[in-house]
């Protein structure tokens, strides 16, 4: 199976617990984007894999036109049953892959991927379309979780999040998103860095994680190194894994005149 079946399938069958996750529904980021958005004075806004839909509610609160694209068909539907129930009865849905959008060159003002660009295969195609249906000075917002610049944790993060969720392809360096769009055309104009403490037990149920599989996640954790247990926050209750940290960015770039 390939990396875009295995999203599919995941995302498909889980869709419902990302409109009610805490890590998706709130936070600080949220508000940082209404205020990235709020600044760019955009009309016509596309939120790229929307997952359960809540930047694509920030975005129809600040722009004119919001189209709503996620590959996952399912995903697409629990997005727009809850924005309907928000009261954003303008947005349209579109099923599309990020690395291949369906749209014209220059269709958009502003571009907004959250939470999702770990799960792409290819970030420098899924960068260059976001370059290609961009208008000139059009900005870019991306929100993920990164990895270290550390090479050990680096492998070390990017292996708990592949054995939670086969469907993860990479978490990238800050250093490694900043050539990749400068590449693509764009000008990193900002990046925040802040940590998210992942609870081992919502974690693994928002994907349904087998309790074998999470046993022997927990225990490769623990048997981890002291320090880069330190480094990833690893915190125990009575022996057991309670929850872990990771590096979340937040970056708007724009595409050069």
């Amino acid at each position: 199976m390939d990396i875009k079946e295995q999203v599919r399938l995941q995302f498909g069958s889980n869709a419902a617990h990302y409109v009610s996750s805490p890590l998706h529904a709130a936070g600080a980021d949220l508000q940082l984007l209404a205020d990235w958005i709020k600044a760019e004075n955009a009309s016509r806004a596309l939120d790229i894999a929307t997952g359960g839909g809540h930047a694509a509610l920030v975005l129809a609160q600040h722009a004119e036109e919001v189209t709503a694209l996620d590959m996952t068909e399912p995903m697409l539907q629990v997005a727009e049953s809850f924005l309907n129930s928000q009261g954003c009865n303008q947005i349209r849905y579109v099923q599309g892959d990020a690395e291949a959008l369906p749209f014209e060159a220059g269709s958009f003002d502003i571009a907004v991927c959250r939470i999702a660009a770990h799960h792409f295969p290819n970030v420098d195609a899924f960068v260059k379309e976001a370059a290609r249906v961009l208008r000139a000075d059009g900005s870019l917002i991306l929100f993920d979780n990164v990895s270290s610049e550390w090479d050990e944790l680096d492998a070390l993060y990017n292996e708990v999040e592949k054995r939670r969720d086969p469907s993860h392809y990479r978490a990238w360096r800050k250093s490694e998103w900043i050539t990749k769009l400068e590449l693509a055309g764009f000008k990193v104009e900002q990046l925040v860095q802040s940590r998210k403490t992942f609870y081992i037990d919502s974690w693994c149920g928002r994907m349904n994680v087998p309790e074998t599989t999470k046993r022997e996640l927990e225990a490769y954790m623990l048997s981890q190194p002291e320090e880069l247990q330190r480094q990833l926050g690893i915190q125990t209750e009575q022996g057991s894994l309670l929850s872990f940290q990771g590096d979340y960015m937040l970056l708007k770039a724009r595409k050069a005149v």
